[in-house]
């Protein structure tokens, strides 16, 4: 198609803008393949007569998603381009009417009707807004794929009462900087306003989703996940109930340890078998996540851990399963346990041997101490201990029914999920003040963890009013602060590059914490002391094929290695730097930051380290945990990469979704790359497990680590993946997912 064509054609749809738009298009996919007489041919399928500019323009998009394929699969950026020109003719439109002329104006409309957070025009000056706008790119809108901008316009812009989106994907990139600089140094404030714009809308980096869709608003709940101990106690177990409540109604989800918990039979106020047991308990946090349903968007998640000794832990393990009395299930929840190091030994060395299952509360009674305030070595030798006291009562079950039962959940749920508890606390970098007994929803998060007591009530009389005081020990409420780098967007073997990029995400992350709208303030306390957050990855998979590189090869075990070390060290700088500038967190002194041992633990014997450690024990570090690799299911489609540490599943496929196409197709897709995108049920687990055990030396937390099996699995082969991890360090395991089976993605840990 020549110019001349091109221009009478868009001429002849009558649609503004179509002209320019497709000029852009041209010049920029000049491969045969992406001719616009393919475009015009495929859209006469759909043009019928008197249509009006909005169906003309939904017309063309689905001509442009449906040329996609695995051999020309960039008419899904052309499809984007598209979308884009549909959205901007509405929304210029719309800002017509409302007599919005500038972006100051614009803030100044959407805070008066409530849809932005006062604080923004309150914190920023009117030119220092407009400064601010001067930052944006409306070019890197071309940056999207359609399924990507598709995702955005639909969930995560600022939108009126009518749904109807009032501003750009460019100035919602904007916002959110503005909000997460807001409370830097007025100084050099708009140059961090200028760096977090730029890693969001290059995307090199991606928030989570609970700060991409809050942040700006005035209810800005910027964390996406959240942990619990419960205690054994009624008054415990129903303010972790309401407090997972609390947390669901503004978006979050949450990992609730029930480890502590008496199990079923076990004794109240010395009364023998009066205890109902986990399960009852865990049934009550189930209701709760249908009940309360984020903001109207989804019913509530949770996962629910419990130890591998526990007494009630045969019927944990059939929660979700289809079969059974149905009074003793929780459907609507995700199991996780808790495996010390020896249940693997023992399951390694031979599965015909008794595994004792005790109940914590008799432990208690018994003994004086808590068998799950111990990990490793003293662990074992407690464990062993309480074997040989007739005090406490022992539900013997041969090994391998405990592992046939998980193995079953496994295929049949892809639950449970597994956390290493003795290679977690090991590793802990805080273990001077405390003890990691589970992780989160998506089982990426370890923090020090501790329940929430209550340490008095009282009846007060003020002014002539009564009023009951209730007083509480806050312990250790953890929350989870997000976002990932984007490898596949990032050049990886450039050093400065990655240090620019994860400097910016870690001040941005550390600013999350003093931002924050915390619907808890157990939340905030523990926020605020050990300043925690989560950075971590996405787009590995993409990073692989991109470098030439195959998921099963020592290269990528090496490349891994190299990557994960080059961000680790960077991100360790990064909060170090902030320590010097803004102060240390609470618990600083004695921690294996400061002692040097989290540098020795990991063999980081280099020149380069050992200067690193030096510093760091010399200028402290803001953070006290910092890498967390989550899910970014969604997060991910907006930066048009795969998902977190996964494989892709399909190379490419069109999806019908509300009488619209949208291509799914693997990023950067060529001839090069084609053979490079294994599918993840084609994929040696060996290799994804191995990974996971190189990647962790340098991750302080955990990872969201999905195992792919097919029918073809065998019980012994995915017992032996377990274990393997166990071998290799891995702290955590997310889903067992099989091929015949469609698991729930973590909506609330997208980052």
């Amino acid at each position: 198609m020549d110019r001349d064509e091109r221009k009478e054609w868009a001429d002849s749809l009558g649609i503004p803008g179509l002209a320019v738009c497709l000029l852009q298009i041209e010049n920029d996919f000049k491969e045969e393949a992406y001719s616009l007489s393919a475009l015009q041919e495929r859209f006469r399928a759909f043009e019928k007569p008197g249509m009006d500019r909005e169906d003309i323009l939904r017309a063309l998009i689905r001509a442009a998603a449906e040329l996609t394929s695995k051999e020309a699969p960039k008419w899904e950026m052309i499809a984007a381009r598209l979308l884009y020109l549909e959205f901007q003719t509405e929304l210029k439109a719309r800002l017509h009417d409302l007599g919005i002329l500038g972006f100051y104006e614009k803030l100044q409309y959407l805070t008066e009707k409530g849809l932005y957070g006062s604080y923004i025009l309150e914190h920023y000056t009117r030119e220092e807004i407009e400064e601010a706008a001067g930052f944006i790119d409306e070019s890197r809108c071309r940056l999207f794929t359609y399924a990507g901008l598709d995702l955005l316009l639909k969930r995560y812009i600022i939108c009126d009462h009518s749904h109807k989106g009032l501003e750009t994907p460019q100035e919602m990139f904007l916002g959110i900087a503005l909000h997460l600089a807001m409370r830097e140094d007025r100084k050099g404030r708009m140059k961090w306003v200028g760096r977090f714009y730029d890693m969001l809308s290059k995307m090199q980096v991606t928030m989570a989703t609970p700060t991409l869709s809050n942040a700006r608003k005035p209810y800005h709940q910027l964390s996406s996940c959240f942990i619990d101990t419960v205690p054994d106690s009624l008054e415990g177990i129903y303010r972790s109930i309401d407090s997972f409540a609390k947390v669901s109604k503004f978006g979050g989800g949450m990992g609730l340890y029930f480890g502590k918990v008496r199990a079923t039979g076990s004794s109240i106020r010395g009364f023998e078998g009066a205890a109902g047991g986990v399960i009852r308990w865990i049934r009550l946090v189930n209701d709760t996540a249908v009940a309360v349903d984020q903001l109207g968007m989804r019913q509530g998640a949770a996962a629910v851990y419990l130890d591998a000794w526990h007494r009630d832990l045969p019927e944990f393990l059939q929660l979700r399963t289809n079969n059974g009395d149905d009074r003793m299930k929780a459907h609507d929840i995700f199991p996780a346990v808790c495996y010390p190091d020896l249940f693997w030994r023992m399951a390694k060395e031979d599965l015909n041997q008794d595994w004792a299952l005790m109940c914590p509360h008799e432990i208690m009674e018994a003994k004086g101490w808590c068998l799950e305030d111990f990990y490793g070595e003293e662990w074992e030798r407690r464990y062993r201990e309480c074997l040989e006291d007739d005090r406490i009562g022992k539900r013997l079950v041969l090994l391998k029914d405990i592992v046939r039962l998980i193995l079953k959940s496994a295929v049949e749920t892809g639950t449970p999920f597994a956390f290493n508890r003795d290679t977690v606390n090991r590793a802990n970098p805080n273990s001077h003040k405390g003890m990691i007994y589970c992780s989160n929803l998506c089982t990426e998060i370890a923090q020090n963890m501790a329940p929430v007591e209550t340490v008095s009530t009282e009846v007060r009389t003020e002014d002539g009013d009564t009023v009951v005081v209730n007083t509480t020990r806050p312990g250790e409420f953890v929350v989870c602060n997000l976002a990932s780098l984007c490898l596949g967007n990032i050049d990886v073997t450039d050093r400065q590059e990655i240090e620019d990029v994860t400097a910016s995400a870690v001040r941005a992350l550390d600013n999350v914490i003093d931002l924050n709208f915390y619907p808890l303030p157990y939340a905030k306390i523990t926020n605020h002391r050990y300043r925690s957050i989560g950075l971590g990855v996405s787009g590995y998979h993409h990073m692989l094929a991109k470098h030439g590189i195959k998921w099963e090869s020592e290269a990528h075990l090496d490349f891994a290695d190299k990557v994960f070390e080059s961000i680790n060290f960077a991100a360790v700088k990064a909060s170090s730097n902030l320590a010097a500038e803004k102060g240390s967190y609470a618990f600083f002194e004695g921690s294996k930051w400061q002692t040097g041992e989290y540098f020795a633990e990991r063999g980081y014997d280099t020149p380069e380290w050992k200067e690193l450690a030096r510093t760091v024990a010399r200028q402290g570090m803001r953070n006290a945990y910092l890498i967390a690799v989550a899910p970014t299911s969604s997060t991910s489609i907006l930066s048009g990469t795969t998902a977190g540490l996964d494989p892709v599943m399909k190379r490419f496929y069109l999806e019908e979704k509300k009488h619209a196409i949208l291509p799914r197709v693997a990023p950067e897709l060529t001839a090069k790359t084609f053979w490079l995108y294994k599918s993840g049920y084609t994929i040696d687990q060996d290799y994804t497990v191995r990974a996971a055990g190189v990647r962790q030396r340098h991750i302080d937390q955990a990872q969201s680590v999905n195992l792919y099996i097919t029918n073809e699995y065998t019980m012994r082969q995915l017992l032996g993946l377990y274990i393997k991890a166990w071998e290799c360090g891995v702290k955590t395991l997310y889903y067992v997912r099989s091929k015949s089976l469609e698991v729930e993605e973590c909506e609330s840990c997208s980052s």
